[in-house]
């Protein structure tokens, strides 16, 4: 990919996305116990998953699904995250919708949250709900990684939209990336190397997403952009401090990394780093206080780990109930690979975890 950016032959994520999807996308065809059709939401792309009518003709559960890639990757028709839909439908019963929201390099910031909210708040309305026979009071939205991140600005959303008659009951959020604040976690410092999702390759997902400039990745890895002379980030400072938000068990004997002169101008160039919208965890209490019933699923193994441990803490101190589930032994975007030849055991005890919870909730 470095060497296709290199020599300007096409953005290397364009290549590597046609790459993924050109060996791995499925046509729309149902299965014996699942039909699945591909339908337009407010003018995004969605992916439906309904499982057959029962003798009983009760309303259906519904989860929205939204996938992760670091906004730039991957599909709701790949095999890996239209299996995974398959079997919530199947497991839960549920009408499950995955959202195939546009991707960098086509659209940056905020776009992806735009797509991501047009088609949940299309989906709430109560004719559409009818249409797939859904439980309006029965609806879950969740994702992983980047989707986790989109979920949980979509949900934040959702909560203060004072026009909603229908909101969803619970969210499951899947290793979300939550934030660009800090490069230097207990998690972001044990993992910065860690096959999958190094450090380095989180920043450029957040560099690509917010269409700035790689030269900002050195300043945004040793957190230039929030120093102390950053007027602009002081007044978020306190809703991200890891040093109170996370357990000693993760802290270790990390230490803080916060400069006290950096770059206001990277704040200036992309203010983005600092909007609720992409960086949920930065979101005051006042909206947090509004969230539904919480599942987070973290990895020891993950950059991302702190994110959504901390996220799960201010959402407990603002009263939401939430339950934290964590895995020593697995990594950053384990859940999706369960099929062969990458079936692996970190995938189904995750996976089967996650759908236990919602199958328990919703």
């Amino acid at each position: 990919c470095h060497l296709i950016h290199y020599l300007r032959l096409s953005h290397h994520l364009i290549v590597l996305n046609y790459l993924i999807c050109t060996f791995d996308k499925l046509k729309s065809v149902s299965s014996e116990d699942i039909n699945i059709t591909d339908a337009v939401f407010d003018g995004v792309e969605v992916r439906v998953f309904e499982p057959p009518a029962t003798r009983d003709e009760r309303l259906k559960r519904s989860v929205v699904y939204i996938h992760g890639g670091g906004w730039a990757l991957a599909s709701a028709r790949t095999s890996l995250y239209n299996n995974l839909c398959r079997i919530m439908a199947e497991s839960l019963n549920a009408v499950v919708v995955s959202v195939e929201y546009r991707l960098v390099p086509e659209v940056c910031f905020p776009e992806q949250f735009h797509d991501a909210l047009r088609a949940t708040k299309h989906f709430l309305q109560p004719d559409v709900l009818a249409e797939y026979s859904v439980d309006p009071s029965r609806i879950a939205i969740s994702g992983d990684s980047a989707g986790g991140n989109l979920a949980a600005a979509v949900c934040q959303q959702l909560s203060k939209d004072e026009h909603l008659t229908i909101r969803p009951k619970l969210q499951a959020l899947i290793y979300p990336v939550l934030q660009a604040f800090d490069f230097n976690t207990p998690s972001y410092q044990q993992n910065m190397n860690m096959p999958v999702l190094p450090r380095y390759v989180m920043i450029n997902y957040w560099i690509d997403y917010f269409n700035g400039n790689y030269d900002l990745a050195h300043s945004l890895l040793i957190n230039n952009h929030t120093a102390l002379d950053v007027g602009q980030a002081l007044s978020f400072r306190g809703r991200l401090n890891w040093t109170s938000l996370l357990p000693s068990s993760f802290k270790k004997n990390y230490k803080p990394v916060i400069q006290t002169t950096g770059k206001a101008e990277i704040i200036q160039e992309i203010p983005a780093l600092l909007d609720v919208r992409a960086v949920p965890l930065l979101a005051e209490n006042e909206t947090l206080q509004l969230q539904p019933k919480t599942y987070i699923l973290t990895c020891e193994n993950d950059v991302l780990r702190d994110d959504g441990v901390m996220y799960a803490k201010r959402l407990e101190n603002a009263g939401v109930e939430v339950t934290l589930d964590h895995f020593d032994d697995c990594f950053h975007g384990c859940m999706i690979f369960t099929i062969w030849p990458t079936d692996f055991s970190a995938g189904i005890q995750t996976r089967n975890s996650y759908i236990k919870w919602l199958d328990e909730n919703l």
